[in-house]
């Protein structure tokens, strides 16, 4: 069994209200955002390849383009802008690329990120 990963970036800005952090949570601002998208199998004996990673490619640009440079409380079905709800938002539009086994998003001048791996 192999797992590949591949990453993309994108600044985007957002404001939580309603968190124990209070003001500065609660105004916009923005972050510098990593993500991580890695998928689980066998390689196709033909190929070699778990996974073309140019098919990878173009459907994390897709992704990328709905969330970069964007207000993310305006983003049409992530619902609030935490790291929690990013992660399913980004799995949930790869899902036809392969067998997700998990999406990773970072703040990384926050040291934070959040994993999800899939619906219960």
């Amino acid at each position: 069994m192999w797992e590949l990963t591949k990453s993309f970036r994108f600044e985007a800005a957002h404001a939580l209200p309603g968190t124990t952090r209070g003001g500065a949570s609660e105004e916009i601002h923005g972050h510098s955002f990593r993500a991580e998208v890695t998928v689980r199998g066998a390689p196709d004996p033909a190929t070699g390849m778990l996974l073309d990673l140019g098919v990878l490619e173009r459907s994390l640009a897709d992704v990328q383009k709905l969330l970069d440079h964007k207000m993310l409380n305006n983003v049409e079905r992530l619902g609030a802008p935490t790291l929690e709800n990013l992660s399913r938002f980004i799995w949930e539009r790869l899902q036809s690329v392969g067998r997700i086994t998990r999406v990773s998003v970072h703040r990384d001048s926050c040291n934070e990120s959040c994993s999800y791996f899939g619906p219960q």
